[in-house]
């Protein structure tokens, strides 16, 4: 018995130590699945096409640089500021520019048809020391 409360106690001696880093954002990790991406309809229409608005979200306390998103087919009829969300000719679109994109969303409208999967597909992870 005094065995297994050795280890029981080192179990959570470990699981005491890992929750003070991740609380002072020491073990903070981050990947392209913290960037989240929503699509709704405005319930507005450009040129006959329903308007979408799309909100882009670092879900992680680190911020992400030269995020790029799949976007391949993508099509607009409404303008898009290239500094939010620049589509190029290689199937990817860079958001903000290549910018850090921080736990404030990154938000634009496209009308088309149809909404677009716009998938995240790479970015820089970028997290400060403290």
């Amino acid at each position: 018995m005094a065995a297994a409360a050795t280890i029981t106690n080192k179990v959570l001696a470990t699981l005491f130590v890992l929750l003070s880093l991740v609380a002072h954002g020491k073990a903070a990790t981050c990947s392209l699945r913290d960037i989240s991406v929503s699509q709704q309809r405005t319930g507005a229409t450009v040129q006959n096409k329903p308007e979408w608005l799309v909100t882009i979200e670092n879900k992680c306390a680190c911020v992400q640089l030269d995020l790029k998103m799949k976007c391949d087919g993508f099509q607009t009829v409404e303008n898009i500021d290239p500094s939010v969300f620049q589509v190029s000719s290689d199937g990817l679109c860079l958001v903000n520019s290549g910018q850090p994109v921080y736990n404030k969303p990154v938000t634009f409208k496209y009308a088309w048809d149809n909404s677009f999967p716009l998938t995240p597909s790479s970015s820089t992870i970028a997290c400060s020391r403290r």
